[in-house]
């Protein structure tokens, strides 16, 4: 990290008009004639590279380097509602077999909660080296402060060099409170992750409203934390024969005490997600009235397909929040995905180019959505679905009512 300085003596109205110009995020302010930066600066030194000389310093902070050969293994958070273990966790268990092989590094988890040894116990069976457990009567239901205190004693004892978490409602608590406690960084929503032979792990997510993909590395933190929405990463097979072992953990029980006290706990109803359709009928702005929803609703109920879509349909009332698709709503898998009229920014296509097959249908050929596509359609989808629908319907397979479009 570092600091930027201004040097009052070569400050002057000129010099700054100059910066508070070019300072794209408005974080240069006139105050009774001096210059000061607010926190809505960025750090991307614009005002030293392209401002005035020597007006603006931006300063290295000078932090003592932290010793990486103290920490070892990668360690996933078991995200489980009473034993029943969320599927992230195994999709983050394979992404951290991948990243171990390249630094020669075993695979950890982590799994607080009560009587869950033989759930544990299926964890061995995706390839771990240790399951870690903490199993207490206090941490039968979810509350942040014993949980903490959990995460907190398995990181002093076993060190870990990184910790990646599902994205989900009990993830997105714990690890940024974690992360703080630590004193150590902590990237949101990855879509990308490698590691360096320095055990330096490479965070990649979409940044600025997914405009650019935003490469992270802690060099001087550790653990190094991040939090992976589900779908995202591909889990491994699950195999007959189990392998490494579970190391049941002690702690202090007066860590686990709560201001929180569980009365009752409400069973919500379950629901079928989009994050878990195998066929998607996504819709964007090339649908121009609620009324034209109906024909992508006929698509979607002859192919079997739940429907999703992007933000401004969101937005205009015409679908529900749980149906969008993209970095402000659910990731999505599915074996097949049929994009109507959706220009393909990155805001949605982080949310989905990891699905099996991608078939995009746009009148712009330029459109960026078939860059992720797997096959694409050049016209209008108001003439292009429809016979879609007629050939379906006559019993025609997807490939060959495509080639005759």
């Amino acid at each position: 990290m570092g600091k930027l300085v201004i040097h009052e003596e070569k400050v002057n109205k000129e010099v700054i008009d100059e910066l508070v110009n070019i300072c794209p995020f408005g974080a240069m302010t006139e105050k009774d004639g001096k210059l000061e930066i607010s926190a809505a600066c960025k750090m991307c030194r614009l005002c030293v590279k392209k401002g005035p000389k020597g007006v603006v310093e931006f300063i290295e902070e000078n932090k003592k380097e932290i010793d990486k050969s103290k920490w070892s293994g990668i360690a996933v958070y078991v995200d489980h509602v009473e034993g029943e273990i969320h599927p992230v966790t195994f999709e983050l268990i394979g992404k951290a077999k991948e990243l171990a092989e390249k630094t020669n590094q075993p695979v950890y988890c982590l799994f607080a909660g009560h009587n869950i040894k033989d759930k544990a116990e299926q964890i061995l069976h995706y390839g771990v080296d240790k399951v870690f457990v903490y199993d207490y009567q206090e941490l039968t239901d979810f509350r942040i402060e014993p949980y903490t205190a959990v995460f907190e004693d398995f990181i002093n004892k076993f060190k870990p060099s990184s910790i990646l978490v599902g994205a989900t409602t009990v993830g997105r608590s714990l690890a940024p409170r974690v992360a703080a406690r630590f004193k150590t960084g902590l990237t949101a929503d990855c879509t990308i992750l490698d590691m360096k032979e320095n055990t330096d792990l490479v965070q990649i997510r979409p940044a600025f409203g997914g405009n650019i993909m935003a490469q992270i590395v802690t060099p001087n933190n550790r653990p190094q934390f991040a939090t992976v929405r589900y779908k995202v990463f591909s889990a491994p097979e699950r195999t007959e024969k189990a392998f490494g072992k579970i190391e049941q953990c002690v702690m202090e029980k007066d860590k686990l005490k709560s201001n929180i006290e569980v009365i009752e706990v409400t069973r919500k109803e379950k629901e079928i997600s989009i994050s878990e359709a195998d066929v998607i009928v996504a819709v964007g702005r090339g649908i121009k009235a609620e009324k034209d929803m109906e024909m992508v609703r006929e698509l979607a109920d002859i192919l079997n397909a739940q429907i999703g879509v992007t933000r401004p349909l969101i937005e205009a009332g015409w679908a529900d929040a749980k149906q969008q698709i993209g970095l402000s709503g659910r990731t999505v898998k599915p074996k097949l995905i049929i994009a109507l009229g959706i220009s393909g920014a990155v805001q949605f296509t982080a949310g989905m180019n990891n699905s099996d097959c991608i078939v995009a249908i746009n009148s712009d050929e330029k459109a960026s959505i078939f860059d992720v596509a797997h096959y694409g359609i050049v016209g209008d989808l108001y003439e292009i679905v429809p016979k879609l629908i007629e050939n379906l319907k006559s019993g025609k397979s997807i490939g060959e009512v495509a080639a005759t479009i």
